[in-house]
């Protein structure tokens, strides 16, 4: 059972500033919670249907039992797959990476930062910089379209021009009129700079960039990439 004040709390959690308020977010779904469930995440409380498949791998204490119709109300999906967890927000202060760092400048949709964390883990890259203007990472479809990703990455928000102005590795910038990247010799640590969906990078943090590359277009008709899509294209070269 769950109450009505319950509900609402977890509705609520879809908003940033509730998020930031409370240090929760939402992860929802069958393959998402189980990924929680192997990370360093803490969890506040899971919320399943007995058909939940992690459902043995909970603390009694922290799992109550809904039924379908009851996820259904708490759930931000259409169609809700057994399970929502709610989780603390974990306060990372981890050890400085080696290697590729990703920052993200003013990207602002919640599917592509999803689908760039995802990109990330796939290639090994354990580190994303974020702008504060950059998407929430716990927004709740940043969460779903990583697909777990999330839990094994560390995202942090800097103001960019700050943090730029104190590192000592090269800047490699995402450009349409960039140098070809296959054409460039890369190094082993740098930091990749992906700039907004529709702006790109922008003027204040470009003057930090040592380096402009680009992905070279081989057909004539389409105007630009998606910015996932670049990273991936980008992180396939520089991570080979």
């Amino acid at each position: 059972m769950i109450s009505k004040n319950q509900i609402k709390f977890i509705k609520s959690l879809s908003l940033k500033k509730n998020r930031v308020m409370a240090q929760l977010f939402i992860a929802e779904g069958e393959k998402i919670v189980n990924e929680l469930l192997n990370s360093n995440f803490e969890i506040e409380h899971i919320y399943a249907t007995k058909q939940f498949s992690g459902i043995n791998r909970c603390q009694k204490s922290s799992i109550t039992l809904i039924t379908n119709d009851e996820l259904l109300k708490i759930s931000n999906l259409t169609s809700p797959s057994n399970v929502l967890a709610i989780v603390k927000i974990i306060q990372n202060e981890s050890e400085k990476s080696h290697g590729i760092k990703l920052v993200l400048d003013d990207v602002n949709d919640p599917g592509n930062l999803g689908t760039i964390i995802r990109i990330c883990d796939w290639f090994g890259v354990t580190q994303i910089i974020c702008s504060k203007s950059t998407v929430d990472c716990y927004n709740p479809k940043v969460v779903q379209s990583s697909m777990g990703s999330l839990f094994r990455l560390d995202i942090k928000y800097f103001n960019l021009t700050t943090y730029l102005a104190n590192i000592d590795t090269p800047v490699y910038g995402a450009y349409m009129n960039g140098v070809d990247v296959k054409e460039q010799e890369l190094p082993k640590q740098l930091h990749l700079i992906m700039g907004n969906e529709a702006n790109g990078i922008s003027e204040s943090v470009s003057k930090y960039i040592t380096n402009k590359v680009s992905v070279k277009n081989i057909g004539n008709n389409a105007e630009s990439l998606n910015v996932a899509i670049a990273t991936s294209i980008l992180l396939h070269e520089f991570c080979s």
